[in-house]
């Protein structure tokens, strides 16, 4: 008998990640892109943060501001980089 716990990230994989394509990020991530349209960041963040609610209401205002329509080709978040940190940094802690 025994539980699981989930897997904690780390602050320091939040940090932006040069991958050469889509083909580099792990099978349980997804690449977004934070900040303004002049100066975006790449993030990785894994995939089971889409079901949080937190998470949720920043995907929904991005979607008011980009539509379905990404520039960049991956997910983009039109928020400040240190809010995204903080959220994601809030969500490790849930």
């Amino acid at each position: 008998m025994g539980f699981h716990l989930p897997r904690v990230v780390l602050p320091k994989k939040l940090v932006p990640r040069s991958f050469s394509s889509t083909t580099d990020i792990p099978k349980v991530y997804l690449a977004v892109y934070v900040g303004d349209e002049r100066k975006m960041k790449r993030f990785v963040i894994p995939v089971s943060y889409l079901n949080q609610p937190l998470f949720q209401e920043l995907l929904s205002q991005a979607e008011e501001e980009f539509g379905f329509d990404h520039p960049m080709g991956a997910l983009t978040i039109p928020c400040r980089e240190d809010h995204f940190v903080d959220l994601i940094s809030r969500l490790n802690d849930l």
